[in-house]
């Protein structure tokens, strides 16, 4: 009887665990197929949210004056510039990102650096050429904003428009953090992927256009050097060597590192790791755009004739698949990026001189924590508001923008590949063989197409 009174307890005692390990075994099953069935989602989630400045880089970077010269690339040559977008990529992503490593590991944006390890007449030299070509832009931006806002409303003035668009910038850059807008303002920006529909609704010949895009030509005519010249500065432009940087020591600053040295120690392998999935991934959105608007330009524009662009009208006719609405996408996508871009332009002079001479500076700080900052933002936008009551021609204004960007890049990219490779500065995260060598051939690159550009002025 004891006998038979033990095998049974053994016997519950057994069908106990027994019952929780089946229960477990479900329960991990269930959790799992959960699991696999959120991972792509999740995964994208993870992914969004390593984005930040470099994706807001790449999405300033195709600003009314890079719209406007791929334009005018595709319908003045069509297919045959197409591969700048290819090409530029890897030399663009490089330097951003050396920019972006700068910003992170020295904890200074770029020109708190040159001004630390250069002497003091480079450092004006390099704020003052960037100075000269960041007005220039945000006045062809504002005019090319204007412009375009004219197709929907002509019965409002030009000067009324540029004059609320600059107060507009002025406004959310001054009373809002740039973050928070840019955040919203990245989705006007995805009118322009309107032009990738376009490319695919006229029927372009995509064997031609792969072709195009992988064999580079070039019929060195002084016009075409020139609009080389634009797609190159406007693709690597200085304003985003400065932009980058602060941006990465403004977002440091935003998690709580407010000192340099904090800001130094928390660089990690992870840090850095999402630092170039976000470059990268800018970058890459930035010119797959820019292939987009060549193509369609070319399969519209070069296709029918108009292959000199003079008037946002012209322009706005590369949309025309898409009939009455070409307008509304072609405004939307130019003040879009416009918005997006004035800003940074503004804000990168404002950080360059404000890091030459030691004061209060960062878009995290309000104004009356560093007026001389602010005070930057507003004398860029208001210098650029005023030049386009001087007959600036908006379509030339942009493409001559960008011109001046490709020929003062070679300048700044210089203290960029430097500072990046210099172990004082950056410890053990310096360049490595295959960036440094990027480098230096993207100063080379530059320094080509803007000697070529400046001899086609008189040749």
């Amino acid at each position: 009887m004891a006998s038979h009174d033990f095998e049974k307890e053994l016997e519950e005692a057994l069908e106990v665990p027994a019952l929780a390990l089946e229960e477990s075994i479900a329960f991990v099953e269930k959790e799992e197929k959960v699991i696999f069935d959120k991972k792509p989602l999740k995964l994208a989630e993870e992914y969004w949210q390593t984005l930040g400045p470099g994706l807001t880089t790449g999405a300033a970077d195709d600003n009314p004056s890079g719209i406007a010269t791929y334009s005018q690339a595709g319908a003045q040559y069509g297919l045959q510039l197409i591969w700048t977008a290819l090409f530029t990529y890897p030399f663009m992503a490089t330097v951003q990102e050396m920019c972006a490593r700068i910003g992170i590991v020295s904890g200074q944006g770029l020109a708190a650096n040159i001004r630390k390890y250069y002497s003091a007449p480079a450092l004006y030299m390099a704020t003052a050429l960037l100075f000269f070509a960041n007005t220039l832009n945000i006045a062809a931006d504002l005019g090319a904003m204007a412009a375009a806002s004219r197709l929907l409303l002509p019965a409002v003035g030009f000067g009324l428009f540029v004059a609320f668009f600059a107060f507009i910038s002025l406004w959310l850059q001054i009373f809002t953090t740039y973050a928070r807008y840019a955040k919203y303002l990245k989705y006007l920006t995805f009118a322009l992927l309107s032009y990738v529909v376009v490319a695919f609704a006229v029927h372009l010949n995509w064997s031609e256009v792969l072709y195009h895009t992988l064999v580079p030509s070039l019929k060195f005519s002084k016009e075409q050097l020139f609009l080389l010249c634009a797609v190159l500065g406007t693709t690597i432009s200085p304003y985003l060597f400065f932009w980058q940087t602060s941006q990465e020591v403004e977002e440091d600053i935003l998690r709580g590192e407010t000192s340099i040295a904090a800001r130094r120690a928390q660089v990690t392998p992870q840090v850095l790791k999402n630092m170039r999935t976000d470059v990268w991934s800018g970058m890459a959105f930035s010119n797959l755009v820019a292939f987009f608007i060549f193509a369609a330009c070319a399969g519209t524009l070069y296709t029918h004739g108009i292959t000199n662009i003079a008037t946002a009208d012209q322009a706005a006719q590369a949309l025309r698949p898409f009939g009455e609405f070409a307008y509304v996408l072609f405004t939307l996508g130019i003040v879009g990026t416009g918005l997006l871009a004035v800003p940074v332009f503004a804000g990168s002079t404002a950080y360059a001189i404000s890091e030459s001479f030691g004061w209060k500076y960062g878009l995290y700080r309000k104004l009356k924590q560093a007026y001389a900052f602010y005070g930057i933002i507003i004398v860029s936008v208001l210098l650029g508001l005023a030049a386009n009551f001087i007959h600036l021609d908006p379509i030339r204004a942009l493409i001559y923008a960008a011109v001046a960007n490709g020929v003062i890049a070679p300048i700044i990219l210089f203290f960029v590949v430097r500072l990046s490779g210099n172990r004082q500065v950056m410890r053990e995260h310096t360049n490595g063989p295959l960036a440094a060598f990027m480098g230096w051939a993207t100063i080379v690159v530059m320094t080509i197409s803007g000697v070529a550009a400046i001899v086609s002025l008189f040749w």
